[in-house]
């Protein structure tokens, strides 16, 4: 699940999309869910500051939003592995089906930390920096990260693909 491929980079941007099919909802109908979608997201308990819908489109019927939240590696007593998981998410509504987006994600470890950091995705959990020569095993360093944020991105479609067709 999470070795060579896991990660798309084409044209050296790391990006997922997905399909969400929603037969018998206008385009119009679909924008009006993934804006309330959306909305619903970024007023959550784990955003960050900062997490907002960035554009709407009602013509185009497309929406985009900035999202800001922590992904908890470990959590235990006194300890707290964290980092700040920045992205952009944008829907794209058609007739019968809407496409989403994830894209523009970097991290934030450490800040507080010497020697911690700001990554973007395509330098940090693509398959040519996350996966040993043989692309056999997760490097570690990044393995975290990229790990993560495949469970992030895969329980974020499975969710919105819910929420369309619950509406």
């Amino acid at each position: 699940k999470y070795l060579e491929g896991a990660v798309p980079d084409g044209n050296g941007m790391v990006a997922w999309s997905t399909q969400i099919k929603a037969p018998g909802k206008s385009a119009q109908q679909l924008y009006d869910i993934s804006l309330e979608y959306l909305k619903e997201l970024t007023s959550r308990e784990n955003q960050l500051e900062g997490s907002k819908i960035a554009l709407v489109n009602r013509n185009e019927h497309k929406v985009v939003a900035t999202i800001k939240e922590w992904i908890i590696f470990k959590k235990q007593v006194m300890s707290l592995d964290r980092t700040k998981l920045n992205y952009a998410l944008m829907f794209e509504c058609q007739d019968n089906s809407v496409t989403v987006t994830m894209n523009r994600i970097s991290f934030k470890y450490e800040e507080e930390r010497e020697g911690g950091g700001y990554y973007k995705a395509e330098e940090w959990i693509a398959d040519k920096y996350a996966l040993n020569k043989k692309k056999t095993k997760l490097i570690p360093g990044s393995a975290k990260f990229r790990r993560k944020t495949v469970d992030r991105k895969d329980e974020l479609f499975k969710e919105i693909e819910e929420y369309i067709n619950k509406r």
